[in-house]
């Protein structure tokens, strides 16, 4: 079931992501179908874009990685070498190092150009998936479209199917979980905004390459709680051991996603996103595993959001049994 679901939840919540930027454009005199596809073309350039600062960083890393190897090598052997010596364990680091140049250049390409080639061309051995992930692509972006298109025509065909003495009710928690999924998406555009100009212009002046799309990139993934943020401090500071080692860079950019952290943990999410979504940390977490295993990655984007809409629904539920006579007795 989670196979015939997944690109339709999916091309609703990006239909339903766009939409405020569809409308904005018929208000600027565009007919709705130009409008719907100029918004499907605007959503599906950042999702590229978030993908292709990933292959930057990849472009960047992998090169310097197989580059690096033997030095963090040698520099284990002046290390950890005597104190081997004196618990009489001796290693031949000649064969240790020849043998994981070996391994590494084995599983890792020259560049992300290559890696990224091995990889399609790994997916191309089976034909079932290719024909299924295209398949899947051709509907998101079909249903997509006609919801951007036949929004109020959609809503109104399910409206008719709610019996009338429960559209009141029913339309007062679709407008709370409008509201709420309309609030959440503006503090997020805002916080993920100020913190990309926030870790680029750090990672800028502590002298990282790639600073700009590291920190874009890091920004974006704030979407994901916890996961996100580990993601991003893990390739910085690869990125700053690969670069300089073990140096004050590397302090640096511990501070820089400390204070980031920091900033955006106490000050930007509780004063523009606020405590909408109120969620405790177990449950974030609960819904991040239950979404991912049942949506893949996509799941572990839409968790939170999802979350949200399904508290509205639990408030109410409880909010009815805490006031039926069965509970007051």
């Amino acid at each position: 079931m989670a196979e015939i679901f997944t690109p339709f939840l999916t091309a609703f919540i990006l239909a339903y992501a766009l939409r405020p930027l569809c409308l904005w454009l018929e208000r600027r005199q565009i007919p709705r179908p130009l409008a719907a596809a100029l918004s499907m073309v605007v959503g599906l350039s950042l999702i590229f874009g978030i993908f292709g600062l990933l292959i930057g960083l990849l472009k960047f890393e992998i090169p310097l990685i197989k580059a690096q190897l033997p030095e963090w090598i040698a520099s284990t052997q002046s290390w950890l070498g005597p104190k081997l010596v004196q618990m009489h364990i001796d290693i031949d680091w000649g064969a240790f190092k020849s043998n994981v140049t070996a391994k590494i250049t084995e599983h890792i390409s020259d560049n992300a150009d290559t890696l990224i080639g091995s990889t399609i061309d790994t997916v191309l051995v089976s034909g079932s998936s290719v024909l299924s992930g295209f398949v899947n692509g051709v509907l998101i972006i079909f249903v997509m479209f006609y919801l951007l298109i036949d929004w109020e025509h959609f809503f109104g065909l399910i409206k008719k199917l709610v019996p009338p003495r429960a559209q009141e009710t029913v339309h007062h928690l679709a407008m709370h979980t409008d509201g709420l999924l309309s609030q959440y998406l503006r503090g997020m555009l805002i916080v993920i905004s100020i913190m990309a100009v926030f870790y680029s212009i750090g990672l800028t002046v502590i002298g990282i390459k790639g600073a700009v799309a590291l920190g874009v990139f890091t920004a974006i993934m704030i979407v994901i709680p916890y996961i996100g943020i580990t993601l991003g401090l893990s390739l910085a500071v690869l990125s700053a051991l690969l670069q300089f080692g073990m140096s004050t860079q590397l302090v640096g950019v511990l501070a820089l996603f400390g204070l980031g952290q920091f900033l955006e943990g106490f000050f930007l999410t509780p004063r523009l996103v606020g405590e909408r979504i109120g969620l405790h940390p177990v449950a974030v977490v609960f819904a991040l595993l239950l979404f991912g295993k049942i949506f893949g990655f996509f799941g572990v984007l839409l968790a939170l959001p999802i979350s949200a809409v399904s508290l509205v629904l639990v408030q109410y539920l409880w909010s009815v049994y805490a006031q039926s006579s069965w509970y007051q007795k």
